[in-house]
């Protein structure tokens, strides 16, 4: 006998968090037991929105889903058909996913308005919530409607539960993803959004507490929007404080400054560095000028970019007149360039070269890099073998 519809305690009063329920049946399935109850406050996974965890006296309810109205929670442990259990709902789970998505409401409610766009794909995610909306929006678009999302949230006007009849329905402008059959349910914060939703919210816009945008990315038709609401927000800000604040102290200004720091701080860097590979350059040019007609050169060199050894072999080729190796690291590990003057094929040198120094690079008309993972001496010998 299939169990009969579960009473949805959730729905009565989304901020109940303790309740009293008896066991109508409990089944062994995937997971664990499968039990159902005459009433619950356990939200299951729907809407975009994930199940609610906690236990049934002291049994631990690891997922909840609905099934033809009939609710069933996935328990560790066997609990007996008959019993009164107590429910005990995981509340800062159940409250984050209310934040997060009440939250989603405002911001989509408002977006779909002002850019005449629709909401198309809705993930709450245990770290971030994202959103798919299709059409083009900019960031100083998603900004501006961060910004009214957060004047709704700071009016915190009371949220609206609504079951319409099919012609009161009919009255109502609201959004919603697919075509809907039977009963209704209208969830609307005044001023920011009217929804059809299955979902447990918030019971004043205010509870959701911050809407912060993270990101803004093309995807597909539209794009896809990154935001965190509530606690979760206001973590994520702190940390961005915290490392803003530790970068501040190093560069010794205040944390709303270290944007236009770290400016400056990369200018004087890109310069520094513009500087360096001009001494840099002039350096190789003394070192190959030694070189000058000796034919063949290995030079075995400290730790330099895989760029400072290519310009550096072939600078030195070019003085040479025959080939020019250059490895750049420790004995160990090792940058390598070579560079023939001439242009020949080095390409069976090379070959040769990897298979002797666990050597992984290649290359064409006379030059090749890579890395070498070999000892000084062997890099010598190899070498040394040659002539």
């Amino acid at each position: 006998m299939f169990p009969m519809e579960t009473e949805k305690l959730y729905y009565e009063n989304p901020f109940l968090r303790q309740f009293a329920a008896t066991v109508l049946s409990c089944e062994e399935g995937k997971g664990g037991y499968l039990v159902t109850l005459d009433r619950t406050a356990f939200y299951p996974e729907g809407g975009g929105q994930p199940a609610d965890h906690g236990t049934l006296t002291g049994v631990a309810v690891t997922d909840v889903h609905e099934k033809n109205g009939v609710i069933f929670h996935t328990c560790q442990e066997k609990v007996e058909i008959g019993t009164v259990v107590t429910g005990q709902i995981d509340w800062e789970r159940r409250f984050d996913h209310m934040q997060q998505h009440s939250g989603e409401h405002i911001l989509s409610g408002i977006l779909c308005e002002l850019y005449h766009c629709d909401n198309v794909g809705f993930h709450l995610g245990a770290d971030t919530v994202t959103i798919d909306y299709n059409t083009d929006i900019s960031w100083e678009q998603a900004m501006a409607a961060e910004q009214r999302a957060n004047e709704t949230i700071w009016a915190d006007t009371p949220v609206k539960i609504l079951f319409p009849t099919p012609e009161e329905l009919e009255t109502i402008h609201y959004r919603s993803k697919k075509e809907l059959s039977g009963q209704v349910r209208i969830v609307a914060f005044p001023g920011a959004d009217c929804c059809a939703c299955c979902g447990t919210h918030v019971l004043s816009a205010g509870q959701v507490g911050i809407i912060k945008v993270l990101s803004c990315q093309k995807f597909r038709s539209g794009v896809r929007m990154e935001i965190l609401c509530g606690k979760r927000a206001w973590r994520y800000l702190g940390q961005v404080y915290d490392q803003a604040r530790a970068v501040g102290q190093q560069l010794s200004v205040k944390p709303v400054d270290v944007g236009g720091a770290v400016e400056r701080l990369s200018a004087d860097l890109l310069s520094a560095k513009q500087r360096a590979a001009a001494m840099e350059t002039e350096l190789f040019f003394h070192k190959a000028e030694v070189f000058r007609g000796k034919g063949d050169v290995l030079l075995v060199e400290p730790a330099m970019s895989g760029d400072s050894t290519r310009r550096l072999a072939d600078v030195v080729a070019r003085t040479c007149g025959g080939l020019a190796a250059v490895f750049s690291g420790e004995s160990g590990q090792y940058h390598y360039a070579l560079v023939r003057a001439d242009g020949a094929d080095i390409s069976a040198l090379v070959k040769n070269m990897n298979a002797a120094l666990s050597g992984r690079g290649g290359g064409r008309n006379g030059f090749a890099q890579g890395s070498a993972a070999a000892s000084e001496s062997a890099v010598r010998d190899f070498f040394n073998n040659l002539s």
